[in-house]
């Protein structure tokens, strides 16, 4: 697909129509990324997407267990003072 490059003050700048926008699922903002010999262009994903249902398998697979067994003491956190 060929889009032209217009004028936008001092700049230069694309349109993206409504459809390529919806398909794609950009928002208000994007996420620019550039290549050695192009450019992608991605939707902004909020922080953490996606974690609660990557916690939810975990539980389901026995997987979310405690990787430190004890919780530390007064006299272990002293030290790191």
């Amino acid at each position: 697909m060929k889009i032209p490059i217009i004028n936008i003050g001092n700049s230069k700048g694309i349109i993206l129509s409504r459809t390529i926008l919806e398909r794609y699922g950009f928002g208000a903002n994007i996420e620019l990324v550039m290549e050695q010999n192009h450019l992608e262009l991605k939707p902004v994903a909020p922080p953490r997407q996606g974690w609660e249902e990557a916690f939810k398998k975990m539980h389901e697979s026995g997987d979310d267990h405690l990787l430190i067994e004890t919780v530390p003491d007064e006299d272990f956190l002293e030290q790191w003072k």
